[in-house]
């Protein structure tokens, strides 16, 4: 381990609780317990680093609908390799891990978000790699099946993720996509496969809940 995942490790653990998400209560997840002070740990730390802000912190409806669609229909990725793309917390990809993926690989360009990755791995007891390289561009067919949980919250990560997403689709990849109702999920080439109901943070979001559906990527 670097001294800068080192560093990201001390701060995760220094500023978040192992709980488990509401939705997906198998699983434990470094997580805020309240937003304002992570908030204001993080500024100076990820400013000083140059990074994101710790979405990664909080278990987005998306990531834990995906997760328990995977735990409730293992079937979908047993003995597949899985990628669990702009991974977050890395909810969807330990859930393939419980599910016996054949090798499960976590993708997030936040090298913070990755150490939060390799962290709630560890504590669920699951091997994953962890990877904050652009995976986007790994050729299409690479994994036997992609997961993408909220991805369609900014129009500029839409529009170059979704036609990626498209191209393993063709190429004969499961590609899963969760959505909980945000402004830039196109409107075409998408099947719905399930509907969850999963419990939110008024810190974070604009209700108390959000259906999120599970679609199928066409290629």
């Amino acid at each position: 381990m670097t001294d800068g995942s080192d560093r990201h490790r001390a701060f995760i653990r220094a500023n978040t609780a192992l709980v488990a998400p509401p939705a997906c209560p198998e699983i434990r997840l470094h997580l805020a317990t309240a937003i304002t002070p992570l908030w204001q740990a993080s500024e100076a730390f990820l400013n000083g680093s140059n990074l994101p802000p710790p979405y990664w912190a909080f278990a987005w409806a998306g990531g834990q609908a995906l997760a328990r669609h995977i735990l409730d229909s293992p079937w979908l990725v047993r003995s597949h390799t899985v990628l669990d793309f702009a991974a977050g917390s890395g909810i969807a990809a330990i859930a393939a891990a419980i599910a016996n993926a054949k090798r499960v690989e976590a993708s997030d360009v936040d090298r913070v978000a990755a150490a939060a990755v390799a962290l709630n791995a560890e504590d669920n007891g699951v091997a994953i790699t962890v990877r904050s390289d652009d995976v986007t561009l790994a050729p299409a067919g690479t994994w036997d099946v992609v997961l993408a949980g909220d991805i369609c919250y900014e129009r500029p990560m839409a529009e170059r993720c979704m036609p990626w997403l498209r191209g393993h689709a063709a190429k004969g990849s499961l590609v899963l996509l969760s959505d909980p109702g945000r402004a830039y999920l196109p409107d075409a080439g998408l099947v719905e496969l399930a509907s969850y109901t999963i419990p939110t943070s008024r810190e974070v979001e604009d209700s108390d809940s959000r259906e999120t559906v599970i679609y199928r990527v066409a290629g």
